[in-house]
This record gives C-alpha cells, sequence and structure tokens, in this order.
C-alpha cells in the first residue's frame, strides 16, 4: 500500500516548492495570447512562472526536455482562479516530454479527440519524467471514444494531481503506465452522456505506490478504479515484472454508480479502506486477470476495509471473479453493508471479520450526487470516507 511517508514526501514536497516560488518569484512572464504564450515556452528556465491571462489559447502546445529545479519549478498558470484560460484546438493541449520540476495550474482544457493532457518520459525508460504538479485543472470532453484519456501519464514519477475535475472522456479520466509514487487527491471524476469513459483512475504497466484519496466518482466509467490493467510489454516501466499494479491505495473517496466502483486486475495487493460506495450499476468490486503471459502471478492479495457499501437490487454479484485469479487471498473487514430494498447480505470470496449490516444511516440531501451518506450510530462513524484521516504532513 501507499505509505504516511510517501505522502509525506510527494505532496508536502510540491506544496513547498510552490509556496518557495511565489515568495521568490524570481521571474514572471505574463501572457494573453496563444503568440506569447508559444513564445514563453520557448524560454523556460528554472524559477520562471508563465502566468495566463484569461481567454482562448489554441491547444497542441509540445514541452519537451524542459526542466526546473529543486525549490524552483517551471510555473505555467492560469491568472485567475475564477476565470481560467481554456484550450481549444488540436489533438490535445499540452503535451510535457521528459520534464521535470514542472506546475501546470489553474487551466481549462475542452474539447480535444485524442488526449485533455499528455505526460510522459519521451520514450527514455531509465529517465522518467519527475515532480511534476498539476493543481486545479479542468478537463472536459475528451474523446468521446476510445483510447483517449483526459489525462496521459507515461513513465512519471514523483508526482501530485489535486483539486482537478475530469469531466467526460473516452478512455480513462487519468490513465497511468509505468508510474511511481504519486498522489491523486481532492478531484472530481464526472461521467457524461455521450461519452465511453471506461474508467477514472487506471493504474497499470508496473505502476506502484501510488495513493488515491477524497476524490468524488459520479458515474465515472465502467471501472472507477482500475488498479491494474492490460499493458502491452513493451511499454511497461521500468521493466515487467510480475503485476501490473502494485502498492496502490484507495482512501477516502466517494462513489456514486458505475459499473464497478473498484476493479483489481492482475494486481499485487492493494488496500482500499475508508471509501463510501453508493448503489454501483453492477458489481461492488471485480477480481481479474487480463494479462496472461506467464511472468504475471495471479491478482491476489487485495485488502478491502472499513469502507461503507450502500447498494440495491441492480447488484446481484457483489464481487465478480474472473478465471486465473486467487480471490482466496483477498481479505475484507470491518465493512458497513446497506441493501436499501431487501436487507441482503454481501456474498464475498472470502469471510468477512467485523462486518456490519444494515445499520441506521443518515442521509444527506442529494446523497445520491454527492454521496453524503454517514452512520447515525458514532460508534461507526470511523467507517467510509467520512472517517478517513489523511496521512500527517511534515512541518
Amino acid at each position: 500500500m501507499a505509505s504516511t511517508s510517501l505522502m509525506s514526501r510527494v505532496a508536502a514536497g510540491a506544496v513547498s516548492v510552490v509556496l518557495v516560488v511565489a515568495a521568490g518569484a524570481a521571474k514572471e512572464v505574463l501572457v494573453h495570447d496563444s503568440f506569447g504564450l508559444a513564445s514563453a515556452l520557448r524560454t523556460l528556465e528554472p524559477g520562471v512562472s508563465v502566468l495566463m491571462e484569461p481567454g482562448l489559447y489554441e491547444g497542441g502546445l509540445y514541452v519537451g526536455g524542459v526542466s526546473g529545479s529543486p525549490g524552483w519549478p517551471i510555473v505555467i498558470s492560469g491568472l485567475d482562479p475564477n476565470n481560467p484560460p481554456e484550450f481549444r484546438g488540436g489533438g490535445q493541449a499540452i503535451h510535457l516530454s521528459d520534464c521535470s520540476h514542472i506546475v501546470l495550474r489553474n487551466l481549462k482544457v475542452r474539447g480535444f479527440p485524442s488526449n485533455g493532457m499528455n505526460i510522459d518520459d519521451g520514450g527514455t525508460f531509465d529517465t522518467p519524467a519527475h515532480h511534476i504538479v498539476l493543481e486545479k485543472i479542468t478537463i472536459l470532453e475528451t474523446g468521446p471514444h476510445g483510447n483517449h484519456d483526459a489525462l496521459k501519464m507515461s513513465g512519471v514519477d514523483d508526482f501530485v494531481v489535486r483539486g482537478c475535475r475530469f469531466e467526460g472522456w473516452g478512455g480513462s479520466g487519468i490513465d497511468m503506465v509505468g508510474c511511481h509514487r504519486g498522489v491523486v487527491e481532492d478531484c472530481v471524476f464526472a461521467g457524461k452522456e455521450g461519452f465511453e469513459q471506461s474508467n477514472a483512475v487506471q493504474l497499470k504497466g508496473g505502476t506502484t505506490d501510488i495513493l488515491v484519496q477524497c476524490c468524488l466518482f459520479r458515474d465515472a466509467g465502467q471501472r472507477a478504479i482500475n488498479l491494474g490493467g492490460s499493458t502491452g510489454l513493451e511499454y511497461f516501466r521500468p521493466r515487467v515484472d510480475h503485476y501490473e499494479a502494485s502498492r496502490i491505495t484507495v482512501a477516502g473517496n466517494r462513489f456514486i454508480g458505475s459499473m464497478a466502483p473498484i476493479a483489481w486486475v492482475t494486481a499485487d495487493g492493494g488496500h482500499v479502506h475508508h471509501n463510501t460506495i453508493i448503489t454501483p450499476d453492477k458489481w461492488v468490486l471485480r477480481i481479474l486477470q487480463e494479462t496472461r503471459d506467464q511472468r504475471f502471478r495471479p491478482c491476489h492479495a487485495g485488502v478491502f476495509e472499513q469502507n461503507l457499501v450502500v447498494f440495491d437490487s441492480r447488484v446481484g454479484v457483489f464481487v465478480n471473479v474472473g478465471p486465473g485469479t486467487s480471490p482466496r487471498t483477498f481479505r475484507f473487514t470491518g465493512n458497513i453493508w446497506y441493501d436499501l430494498g431487501a436487507g441482503r447480505k454481501p456474498q464475498l470470496p472470502t469471510a468477512e471479520e467485523g462486518a456490519v449490516c444494515q445499520p441506521k444511516l443518515t442521509f444527506g440531501a442529494n446523497w445520491r450526487a454527492g454521496g453524503a451518506v454517514e452512520p447515525a450510530d458514532e460508534r461507526l462513524r470511523s467507517v467510509g470516507a467520512g472517517g478517513y484521516e489523511r496521512p500527517q504532513r511534515p512541518n
């Protein structure tokens, strides 16, 4: 699972970087149109902040081999967070390739057919992109079908995606291939009619040490969280091992709808805890093996605990188990299960310890849209998203 030290090292470090630049303000470049932005991007260096005035900007921007430095990142930001500049036109808005110490903030991206944003290592698997921060980015209407992602990340280490909104996409809201030591937090993933939306967050291709916390997933694809996936062997970073994903933590999130909110796919472990899951369309979770190469071990050893699950008659099978997996290595403990209809108890691959079924719940206003459901009994309020405590960050 992603540890407290991971959260502290990645997320807190990213915050300190932004504050240093704000205080030091080595150089600020103000731009008000696409021509000015393109000119500014050709002269990037550590400590430069490119500040974009509100308005429409042309997409198709490529930034390759550019790096800030520790304490002096390169910042590309909308000047007014309440009226962010909007990218339109082209295959994708921004492509960062083989970059490091870059902050993107207060930007909007709309209507790109390929990807909204693309961040990768330039195909050099031994030198990943690293120390990338995306904050308050809105990516709308990507695709709408096929492998076209709102945010595509390949070979990116030590990153933070914070306070972003993803609405309507073809493949993934965030697609990670071979990414390591990252945090996705306080984001919204919302499905949109007419968009395929395979999943909201996909972690595959050797992805490890990722924390997804305190996000809202609303009708966010067939699998809202895909712990693993199916990756061509040539794309694994840094190399093919025995899993698609390992040491993934999903905590403090609220899920509304989706065919299956959680799917483990050719994964090594994974800790899913203190989430609130409301009215899945078919399954609560899935355990699958989609990568059949003999080097891969069966999907195994996931932990599902302290989650609050509210379901109805659409859930006939609670856990969809595919062939070639090891479902009996999974552990279920301390979850709350609440049937809106007949009061059914869940049928799981292994016996659960400390399960609570049909306790009294408090349903907040518009609970089907925002996930505001909590146990009425104070003794049970440590369960679900409301009971999640974020890992402490160092001073």
